[in-house]
């Protein structure tokens, strides 16, 4: 290959897209992600040397890097090609590092896309290596390396072994934890409401909530007491329209994902993880076959904090609406929308379709059930974001409801789309959804009409604490709090939860009695570290470094000296912490005393209580309660190689049944056949039934 253009990308499906556009004459290797890091044995940092890092080649990447460096030895030049972000960038000048790439022409080359234009015009205008951007990148990982390597040897002799303490994930778990306390520590208040269902002479009859009293005063209904009271008012009133408000609203599209907004909406329409969801989303930016057009880069780079659409883009999907939908669905002016994330970089772009064009049917063939669906959904945000605004007729109707003593005031809204706009194409879906204002289907109203009451319905309510974080609402926090970035959320999601810190319950996160622990005492001996605005801060300050203003040794170096003399205290204030057995209600074969669950190396097992005296130990196995179809054995939960949740029979490997979905103890009400979890609901394995079993 003497002479030839070496170009160094990332992972074999990105060099797979980018071979068959560069064509003759170039030849591109996959470096298969990072290929040095900081050694796992030491700190590999130098404290008093400026915190100057020490890199290392991990054994398994021992071969490839032999591979890119003979062939960076026989090439004419050298053109580092991974994602255009600080991780890439980074991963760029460990390559250059790494294959000695200085010692002749080589260039940097960055794009958003992976087209044959966005390619091209890439490789006709490289740059040199940004090293703002690595050093941003560098800092971060050592104030990892220092906060992990430093707490983690704490949390083993004080708690016990394998805990690890990371500096952003502690912060995600103790949001979770302030949630979870917020839980605990509510009080539910009774309320009650009245609503009134009322017709006009003899036209249909609509429902109107009590809103207080005519005068403005707030009216609180506390008991059923207060409700009866008022309803024997409200039960001889008389009923009649005091105001009739009506008014055009236009609801406009939402921008197109970038990275927080992707996974927030992967996970509330598709149920997606954050990891999933960056996972496919890799997959469809890197290139995937389709067709006759070979691989093809499907969707532009993934990890993205700004809302900016490059104007050919909305220009042909502007084109595409009017085609496809019509002028009506077409505004007049092209939709801009400016950066919602803190830091974010205008010069990136919004994940979008690489071309409009390729509609999700006509891709479905291609790609499997995942990749379709997150394609599908990217296609359509990107689509509706520049599509006319949907438009509502909203009335809302005030009812005077006097009585004897005192006079009531009674609401009623409704809106109706009389334009579909976007919502044609799409709508955004919301998170913990909550009360809303009542809505009714409506008689034609004007000021003055008299209204007959047909009945009143008192209703009993409690407050409700608030909800727990779900994949989405936790993204969601962490970007609103400036804590971590996008190439990072996914990550400090994945990693709380193979930590052990918190689990899921019915998709929402709750702390472990180990994530309660392990926050309190963070917080006890490292506030700042767990203080949402430092964090926020320190992000801030890697973002100053990655434009220049700030040198990366500074900024760690702020960090470490306080943070070094809260280490000193924890080491000679922190008693060892025994933790309480977990019970799980069964006894020793062998001994008779209680099993409890332990953790190891390899995660949960069970043993017994009276250890050393006792040696029993045994699997542990989260119980389904459903019987194999095969053995009647019990179904378990197990863990894949690959850390991916699926069920199985206990009895394995004499008997080897094993599904994805979720088996539930209920049998289905149609068929008697097994039912397993399904949106919420549940459907039979069986027949078609789907449902909610019970109801």
């Amino acid at each position: 290959m003497t002479g030839k253009k070496l170009v160094i990308v990332e992972s074999p499906a990105k060099a797979k897209t980018i071979t068959k556009i560069l064509g003759r004459g170039y030849t591109i290797m996959a470096s298969v992600g990072h290929i040095r890091d900081l050694p796992k044995s030491k700190l590999g940092v130098d404290p008093e040397n400026k915190f100057e890092p020490k890199y290392v080649v991990p054994r398994l990447k021992t071969k490839v890097v032999n591979e890119l460096k003979a062939a960076a030895k026989e090439a004419g030049s050298i053109y580092l090609a991974t994602d255009p972000d600080r991780e890439g960038e980074a991963i760029a000048w460990h390559l250059a590092e790494v294959t000695n790439a200085q010692s002749k022409p080589h260039h940097r080359v960055v794009f958003h896309e992976i087209t044959e234009e966005a390619v091209k015009a890439a490789f006709q205008h490289p740059r040199q290596l940004d090293m703002n951007l690595v050093n941003a990148q560098q800092a971060r990982r050592i104030l990892d390396r220092l906060v992990g390597y430093k707490i983690s040897p704490l949390l083993w002799s004080k708690i016990r072994r394998g805990l690890s303490a990371g500096r952003v994930q502690s912060v995600a778990v103790k949001i979770i934890v302030d949630r979870e306390r917020e839980i605990l520590a509510f009080v539910p208040n009774e309320y009650w409401s009245i609503d009134a269902e009322l017709s006009k002479k003899k036209d249909i009859s609509f429902i109107a909530g009590l809103v207080g009293q005519y005068t403005g005063e707030k009216l609180e209904l506390h008991n059923q007491q207060d409700a009866d009271a008022v309803k024997n008012e409200l039960e001889k009133a008389h009923y009649s329209v005091a105001k009739v408000t009506t008014k055009q609203t236009n609801r406009q599209p939402t921008a197109p994902f970038i990275t927080s907004s992707l996974q927030q909406e992967a996970w509330r329409k598709l149920h997606f993880t954050a990891k999933r969801t960056m996972a496919i989303a890799q997959q469809l930016y890197e290139g995937l076959a389709i067709g006759a057009e070979g691989t093809q880069g499907l969707i532009t780079y993934m990890r993205t904090d700004s809302t900016h659409v490059a104007q050919s883009a909305i220009t042909e999907t502007r084109e595409y609406i009017t085609e496809t939908f019509g002028k009506e669905y077409t505004p007049e002016h092209a939709r801009v929308f400016h950066k919602v994330a803190k830091g974010a970089q205008e010069a990136h772009e919004a994940i979008r379709p690489t071309k409009i064009h390729r509609e999700p049917g006509q891709m479905k063939q291609y790609l499997d059930h995942g990749q379709f669906k997150l394609y599908e959904l990217i296609w359509k945000r990107m689509v509706a974001s520049q599509m006319a605004a949907a438009v509502f007729d909203n009335t809302s109707v005030d009812i005077k409801a006097k009585a004897v003593k005192n006079t009531y005031l009674f609401r009623v809204s409704n809106s109706v789309n009389v334009f579909p706009g976007f919502m044609k194409l799409y709508a955004e879906s919301v998170d913990d959804v909550s009360e809303e204002e009542k809505e009714s289907r409506l008689p034609k109203l004007e000021k003055a009409d008299e209204l007959d009451l047909k009945k009143l319905i008192p209703q009993q309510h409690f407050t409700q604490p608030p909800f727990r974080y779900t994949e989405a609402t936790l993204v969601k926090a962490l970007e609103q709090w400036g804590i971590g970035r996008p190439s990072t959320y996914a990550p400090i999601i994945s990693t709380i939860q193979d930590r052990g810190y918190v689990a899921k319950l019915k998709g929402a996160f709750q702390p472990t009695d180990i994530g309660f622990l392990v926050n309190d005492l963070l917080i006890q001996y490292f506030p700042d570290i767990l203080d949402l605005e430092f964090t926020a801060h320190m992000e801030t300050d890697l973002d100053e470094v990655a434009a220049g203003d700030r040198l990366w040794n500074d900024v760690v170096g702020e960090f470490y000296v306080p943070f070094s003399k809260d280490l000193a205290v924890a080491e000679s204030k922190i008693e060892k912490v025994k933790l309480a057995d977990e019970l799980t209600g069964e006894m020793c074969p062998q001994c008779g005393k209680p099993i409890a669950i332990k953790i190891g190396r390899f995660g949960k097992f069970l043993a017994c209580t009276g250890y050393p005296a006792c040696k029993f130990t045994g699997r542990y196995l989260v119980k389904t309660g459903v019987k194999c179809p095969l053995c009647a054995g019990e179904i378990v939960q197990k863990v894949s190689k690959n850390k991916r949740t699926f069920y199985g029979c206990a009895n394995y490997p004499t008997c080897n049944f094993a599904m994805n979905a979720k088996p539930l103890p209920e049998p289905c009400p149609q068929c008697g056949g097994m039912l397993t979890a399904f949106r919420g609901g549940a459907k039979c394995t069986k027949c078609e039934y789907k449902g909610k079993p019970g109801e």
